[in-house]
């Protein structure tokens, strides 16, 4: 494997080091989520694969960066990221936003000849589904209440009025790039060969059940949905059966190989 460099480094967390590890599972936060997000899946899931959970900028110890505001800039400053990793099979995860990051990545991959060996969405309807929506043009005070209103944020983080002020900018960022994105096929037929796994909370209020399934037409590989209780961020509470699920999904896809 080639040495991960400083950018590597800048966008990469490596919270449990499995070196011995099979497959690496490489895990994309939310809109204005941050790679510590996943802190305890990536303890929970390192007997499994290696756990790389990545650091968009603009938060946390990138706080002084200037946040991305398109899905495409940070799907290829993520994809450079991670080709010193790929070395090993990549299983890519992502959590809303980091779901459609997760699926441009795994198209990306594709078309460069090295796909990925399996997709998991979760918490995100289908990308050939469409909604208009513009959090991110709204004003502070309306985008601080849907984020309390979807209960993803720290706790901590929603009482620090100011705090919460700071991180904005990158929140906001994250928003433009979900709400402005747009699927682009590359022609007939489905847009990935890879199997994809769908995870979704059963009272989200973003994602629909059939919005879900949709994920259904853009593999020609193998496919699977799971219901979990809860809303938007179901993962939380119901860590343990997600934790479950992936584990499933990484031991089936390592008996799938990639592209069949």
């Amino acid at each position: 494997m080639s040495t991960p460099d400083e950018h590597g480094d800048l966008w990469i967390r490596r919270f449990h080091p499995a070196p011995e590890a099979h497959h690496r599972l490489v895990l994309l936060p939310h809109a204005g989520g941050s790679a510590s997000f996943f802190f305890n899946f990536s303890k929970e899931l390192a007997g499994h694969a290696e756990v790389l959970a990545v650091q968009y900028p603009g938060r946390q110890d990138r706080r002084a960066e200037p946040p991305l505001d398109d899905v495409a800039a940070l799907v290829e400053e993520i994809h450079r990221a991670l080709l010193p990793w790929t070395d090993k099979p990549l299983v890519l995860f992502g959590h809303s936003m980091g779901a459609v990051l997760s699926f441009e990545l795994a198209r990306r991959f594709e078309r460069e000849g090295a796909p990925p060996a399996g997709l998991i969405a979760s918490g995100r309807r289908s990308p050939t589904v469409r909604r208009e929506e513009n959090v991110h043009t709204r004003g502070d005070d309306a985008l601080i209440a849907e984020i309390r209103a979807l209960s993803g944020t720290d706790a901590g983080l929603l009482a620090d009025e100011e705090l919460l002020r700071m991180v904005l900018p990158a929140i906001r960022s994250d928003y433009k790039a979900v709400e402005t994105y747009r699927y682009l096929p590359d022609g007939p037929g489905p847009a990935l060969k890879c199997p994809v796994s769908v995870l979704t909370g059963e009272s989200d209020p973003r994602v629909s059940v059939p919005e879900a399934m949709e994920w259904r037409e853009l593999t020609s590989g193998e496919f699977s949905l799971r219901t979990f209780p809860g809303g938007h961020f179901y993962l939380t509470p119901q860590q343990a059966g997600v934790t479950r699920a992936v584990i499933e999904d990484l031991a089936a896809f390592t008996a799938v190989p990639a592209g069949r």
